[in-house]
């Protein structure tokens, strides 16, 4: 927990523009996951053969 206080303190202005800029540093992760990360990892998952004959 105090990694993330010592986070939070590091982030400039008071407390409201600390969680926009939060918020949007959340986001960009997330974002960067779903873009580059996941996608990456998609053909190495064993999740990715179906089951399914059509």
């Amino acid at each position: 927990m105090r990694m993330y206080a010592y986070l939070f303190s590091l982030l400039p202005g008071p407390t409201w523009v600390k969680w926009i800029f939060t918020l949007v540093i959340l986001a960009l992760v997330v974002l960067l996951l779903m873009e580059v990360v996941f996608p990456a990892l998609a053909p190495y998952s064993p999740f990715s053969d179906s089951t399914i004959d059509e």
